[in-house]
């Protein structure tokens, strides 16, 4: 390090040695569980017991101060990276272990050839994994962050199967192995997914579609070719994006070697909804955004796109220059040295975490209601431009009432209007051209850290907030209801079925995006029998051929959810999907419960 000539050397020598006393913190807390193992062995009684905690001190007495040399020893040693990297960033979420099938497997081969592991202990110490993570606590929640997320977990995301860095297929025995751990024991921690590459064998999707049958909501599926082509799109080289996935719910990054941040959530039916009130929050009476046209005045359909392009540009230039402040702050006064030692290449370059340290450095704007802002265009388009049954300042009326006293024309806008979902171009053009106006506004745009702002299409649970926030849309949705979510259509819009849902969705240019959210509701009976598990591997595969990057699926009927609402004390342990994760039904608020009960449920394919 050069204090001559490098005006960085001072913060670069402090940060290093912030990474080394971060580094022996997690050494002694290791010390320290196999300090308590020996006590506790030396008093215990059962020769079972005794040998047991034998083991556990041996192993902490050799990880992570030392490369592991067993399947066990891997175990460990990832647990205490997890906790040392969520203790430093006090409940952090989405810390997963990226391709655990991947890295463990040369240990479960090396001792199961060596006579030290059968295949039953492995599962037992998998479920034992599994459950450490269950048992750790969600980041809490305060404020407005609590009322958008009102059902929240860790995000871990363990990533089974794909692509090895060669570009061969990634799936070995123990990808099937933790498929029938997560199908065993059904925790909500950690979550699951599957990366599908086409080259992949359809053993291994039909495994995974025996598990999803089962609906817990779980796995959720990735298109692993796809992650690739996202990543190599933005910069990344072919191996670290085979190296990488997806966490959190469905974001892309190269583990190990990205920080990938989300910075917040769009609320896109909102910005719209300004767009109809000439920058005047309909709902406060505000103005919020600038004056971009009296709808009186609009006499054309373009005249009212125009005004949507203009109020975002305004809100993501807002958002843009409140994150310059965030991402400062970070880098400056919130580093994350003991994962800036986890993270290539923040010890080559002496900066944190936070600071620009990692080798690719994203930041993701999430983008939320595309189907309700989708469906709300084509109403006006449709029923004020091309049919001429209402004018704009009549349905702008309607929508100032909520509706009242016009059911009539709310059913009309619901059921006589293209809708995304249905394979329609007249709507599904529409979406297109929004997601190309996100695209615009946010994609390549500069964060702090070296790197750039891309598009996610996921809501977490926000969708339920953001349709509170929001008065009456033209698409007939009344006020305070939920928006759509992720790239889903609008709740009860798809009604020809899951492959018409597909190919709207596909249209959407998903490899331009880090990610997007597809939810999916069957009726159990759906998927009943060899015929059913095979259909729904079909249909994920078919997604996938068309770009698709993401699916995920509830198996569950709306009485079974009804039946759950009336008696909770007697469904505690029905999971359902919610957004990027599962949780317990009955944890939901019942704003969210009657938001899943509302989606459409698939009766065939």
């Amino acid at each position: 390090m050069d204090f001559i000539t490098d005006p960085e050397a001072v913060p670069k020598r402090e940060e290093l040695k912030a990474m080394s006393i971060a580094c022996d913190a997690v050494l002694t807390f290791a010390r320290r569980h196999a300090e308590l193992a020996e006590q506790m062995a030396l008093a215990e009684k059962n020769p079972q017991r005794k040998a047991e905690l034998d083991q556990i001190a041996a192993t902490c007495r050799w990880v992570p101060e030392n490369a592991p040399r067993t399947f066990r020893e891997a175990l460990q040693m990832y647990w205490f990276m997890h906790l040392g990297t969520i203790t430093e960033l006090n409940g952090w979420d989405a810390m997963n272990p990226g391709h655990l099938d991947r890295y463990l497997y040369p240990f479960f081969k090396k001792d199961c050839d060596d006579g030290i592991l059968t295949r039953e202990l492995a599962r037992e110490l998998l479920e034992c994994f599994w459950i450490k993570f269950n048992n750790q606590p969600a980041p809490p929640k305060v404020g407005v962050t609590a009322q958008e997320s009102g059902t929240y977990n860790d995000f871990t995301n363990i990533n089974i199967g794909g692509i090895m860095p060669d570009g061969t297929d990634g799936v070995n025995e123990l990808s099937y192995l933790m498929l029938e751990v997560v199908d065993s024991i059904h925790l909500l921690q950690p979550q699951s997914n599957i990366q599908l590459s086409r080259k992949n064998p359809d053993k291994f999707l039909k495994a995974a579609c025996e598990v999803i049958r089962q609906g817990y909501g779980y796995p959720s599926v990735f298109n692993a070719d796809g992650v690739v082509e996202q990543m190599v799109r933005v910069g990344k080289n072919i191996q670290d994006a085979r190296e990488g996935g997806n966490s959190g719910c469905v974001e892309t990054g190269a583990f190990g070697k990205e920080a990938y941040v989300l910075t917040g959530y769009l609320n896109t039916p909102k910005i719209f909804e300004l767009a109809l009130n000439n920058g005047v929050d309909a709902r406060t009476g505000k103005q919020v955004g600038p004056q971009t046209g009296d709808p009186k005045s609009f006499q054309s359909f373009e005249d009212v796109y125009t005004a949507f392009e203009k109020q975002l540009k305004v809100v993501v230039d807002i958002k843009m220059a409140g994150n310059l402040f965030i991402e400062k702050m970070y880098a400056t006064e919130m580093p994350a040295v003991f994962l800036s030692v986890l993270i290539d290449d923040c010890i080559k370059k002496g900066k944190d975490y936070n600071a620009g340290g990692a080798r690719y450095n994203t930041s993701y704007i999430q983008c939320v209601g595309i189907g309700t802002i989708t469906d709300s265009l084509s109403a006006i388009k449709t029923h004020v431009f091309e049919q001429d049954t209402i004018s704009l300042p009549q349905l702008m009326d309607a929508l100032k009432a909520d509706f009242a006293g016009q059911e009539a024309l709310r059913l009309k806008l619901w059921n006589k209007t293209p809708r995304y979902g249905n394979d329609d171009d007249a709507a599904d053009d529409l979406m297109k051209r929004v997601f190309n106006s996100l695209y615009a506004a946010i994609d390549g745009r500069p964060n702090l850290r070296g790197g750039e702002y891309h598009v996610d299409m996921l809501p977490t649970t926000c969708h339920i907030y953001f349709g509170l926030v929001l008065c009456a849309t033209p698409d007939g949705r009344k006020a305070k209801q939920p928006v759509s979510e992720g790239i889903s259509p609008v709740q009860g819009a798809d009604r020809h079925g899951p492959t018409a849902v597909i190919a709207s969705a596909a249209k959407m240019d998903q490899l331009r995006t880090g990610g997007t959210l597809l939810n999916m509701k069957f009726l159990p009976g759906t998927l009943r029998g060899q015929e059913g598990i095979d259909k729904l591997a079909q249909l994920i595969r078919s997604y996938f051929r068309l770009d698709g990057h993401h699916m995920q699926f509830n198996v569950v009927d709306a009485e079974t959810l009804r039946e759950a609402q009336r008696n909770p004390e007697q469904h505690r342990d029905l999971i359902v999907r919610v957004a990027g994760y599962s949780d317990y039904f009955c944890d939901l608020s019942k704003e969210l419960q009657e938001e899943i009960i509302a989606r459409t449920a698939q009766e065939s394919f």
